[in-house]
């Protein structure tokens, strides 16, 4: 469902090139704040299904499948520490071998899953949540101001890993379609399925409530696209400037972005 949602945010059709009688679009539109609405909306409609959907993943059978155990572990240490080390190491080769493409899309996917990390961490100590492994009669709403700072058992709201694999995916699906146009339809899936698998990965091993999830991968969601967005907007950007060496190829703004057919 997850997967679902955040890809058919995604704009099928490429932007038109930007000339410089063309204003630039802002990087926050109307339509982004109808999705972030629609986002806000499924976190909230998400509470009451909490405990039931975490009792459905969490029954005596799954918890004793060795295969769901492991499966859902790989994929978590794949995104963490996995999605910073992969990104390095995309950066480091596209640097050394002089392939600006690659270069590029190893440290927007980092810089993507920094900004959404760094979202999430304060907006979970913030919100101090309790996860569902506290106690066995631990509530969805057991959330306490400030209580996350400093205690991990109060870090539920929003999902960690969720964001960051979310962050990954639209960061990598985005930067695709200038440097692997034709195949986006096999990326985008890909990575958002993998993306899904972590999120519920996180309930399963007791971690997360379903509303954690959706808010993270709506976090992870916006930061991949928009950082996107920005730095192939600005590609002069000062960041940009002082760590990508090579020159990037290919079409210069088509990348993913939210477009909802509304008209006012």
């Amino acid at each position: 469902m997850l997967a679902a949602l955040a890809a058919s945010t995604l704009d099928s059709a490429p932007l038109c090139a930007q000339t410089a009688s063309t204003s630039t679009p802002g990087l926050f539109t109307r339509n982004d704040a109808i999705l972030a609405a629609g986002f806000a909306g499924l976190t909230v409609a998400m509470f009451p299904l909490d405990k039931s959907l975490a009792r459905i993943l969490t029954n005596r059978v799954s918890r004793t499948n060795k295969f769901l155990n492991k499966a859902a572990t790989g994929v978590e240490v794949i995104t963490d520490p996995g999605s910073l080390v992969i990104g390095a190491v995309l950066y480091t080769y596209g640097r050394a071998a002089h392939k600006g493409n690659m270069e590029a899309l190893g440290w927007h996917g980092t810089e993507s899953v920094i900004l959404a990390g760094s979202t999430t961490w304060i907006l979970k100590s913030l919100a101090g949540r309790a996860r569902p492994y506290v106690s066995k009669d631990t509530s969805p709403a057991d959330f306490q101001l400030l209580g996350g700072f400093g205690n991990g058992d109060r870090q539920s709201f929003p999902s960690g890993h969720t964001t960051t694999a979310f962050a990954a995916a639209s960061a990598v699906t985005s930067e695709a379609r200038i440097i692997w146009p034709g195949h986006t339809w096999f990326v985008g899936p890909a990575m958002y399925g993998g993306a899904t698998l972590v999120g519920l990965s996180r309930m399963y091993h007791d971690k997360h409530w379903a509303s954690d999830v959706v808010l993270g991968a709506a976090i992870g969601t916006f930061a991949g696209i928009k950082v996107i967005r920005y730095t192939h907007e600005h590609p002069d950007n000062r960041v940009d400037r002082a760590i990508i060496k090579d020159k990037v190829t290919g079409a210069r703004i088509p990348v993913a972005t939210f477009r909802i057919p509304l008209s006012f």
